[in-house]
């Protein structure tokens, strides 16, 4: 059974940090890219971040310079830091797992950032 298990996620005022962890089980996590997505309310599903196993890493242009995705095989967890935060960033953060061979996806129950003063 595959299960994503967000943490991290809180209130923090604007220009503050936080730091999401996503703990995976039930992969064989080198075989799968991993990935932070976002829900606001209203809005559509976005992809923040992805990180192949080999550790390549792409980011919305919304993120850059700000957020930083990175990921421990060892543990087969992954984690998104997050600086500079902006209201805008107020969000429902997603893990997300892809193997590159199926194609086969599953998603965490997500962790709630918000960012107000």
């Amino acid at each position: 059974q595959v299960q994503l298990v967000e943490s991290g996620g809180g209130l923090v005022q604007p220009g503050g940090s936080l730091r999401l962890s996503c703990a995976a089980s039930g992969i064989t996590f080198t075989r799968n890219t991993m990935g932070w997505y976002r829900q606001a309310p209203g809005k559509q599903r976005e992809l923040v971040a992805t990180i192949t196993s080999g550790g390549s890493t792409n980011y919305a242009d919304s993120v850059k310079g700000r957020f930083t995705i990175s990921r421990d095989n060892a543990v087969t967890s992954v984690y998104l830091q997050m600086n500079s935060l902006k209201p805008e960033d107020t969000a429902v953060y997603l893990c997300n797992t892809k193997n590159i061979y199926t194609l086969r996806t599953y998603w965490g129950q997500g962790t709630q950032v918000t960012v107000s003063s």
